[in-house]
């Protein structure tokens, strides 16, 4: 499905959208008023000018329309790799941009992503799993790393890796496994305005912390996590 059906179908109540260097910034019209609309496409490799240009955009946001929505589309094969962008601080700039969408959550600024094709490693990590919602469409990839490339870094047989693939989503890649681990929120069949107006609404409600890890707990896709973030929060408290 193309960009432009994407947003028609997110939007049909119209949007100003435009695409540089496989960037996506604009705004669109939503029935809870007007959003921002930023992220990437065609399985953009996110370099350093295309993490300030989103960085750019969530601040501008911030300033220009407090309290704005913010809705990230996802779409990305993962930071770019090259050594020019190693020098040019890659890791710096990813970090900056997860920043910037705290600080938006920070000053009021609901935001949700949606991964309409490919979500991998750190391109998805900057900033669709940084909002405070993660959803994906059901033909989305997602994963932080394929198992071969696991295997190598690891040194655990890939062999291995598929068997414990095949009972732990924490080394399975798809969208399904995400949803288990609490990461995405769900899985909508396609792009409709019904869902991203439902997910806006939810939004709005005044959070109460981070809930993924339990969400995690409570789908049996991360048994231990919650437990252990507690028991830290309680030695910290105590200390």
């Amino acid at each position: 499905m193309s960009l432009n059906d994407i947003l028609d179908s997110l939007f049909p109540a119209g949007h100003t959208v435009a695409v540089a260097n496989q960037v996506i910034t604009g705004e669109a019209t939503t029935a809870q008023g007007t959003v921002a609309v930023l992220g990437t496409t065609d399985a953009a490799a996110i370099d350093h000018a295309m993490a300030l240009a989103l960085s750019g955009f969530t601040l501008d946001t911030i300033e220009q329309h407090p309290g704005r929505p913010l809705v990230y589309l996802v779409d990305t094969s993962g930071q770019a790799l090259s050594r020019s962008q190693e020098l040019l601080c890659l890791n710096g700039s990813l970090a900056h941009l997860a920043q910037c969408v705290d600080l938006a959550r920070r000053q009021g600024h609901a935001s949700l992503s949606l991964v309409t094709a490919n979500a991998v490693s750190g391109g998805f990590l900057s900033f669709g799993l940084m909002a405070d919602r993660a959803y994906a469409l059901a033909d989305a990839q997602v994963r932080v790393m394929d198992l071969r490339a696991m295997a190598r870094v690891t040194k655990i047989a890939h062999e291995r890796l598929i068997e414990l693939a095949a009972g732990s989503p924490i080394f399975a890649p798809g969208a399904e496994s995400y949803v288990r681990m609490g990461a995405i929120e769900a899985i909508w069949p396609e792009p409709s305005a019904g869902l991203l107006e439902e997910a806006l609404a939810a939004g709005q409600v005044a959070p109460v912390g981070d809930l993924r890890q339990s969400c995690g707990a409570e789908r049996g896709g991360r048994q231990l996590a919650a437990g252990i973030t507690k028991t830290v929060q309680n030695a910290a408290c105590g200390a």
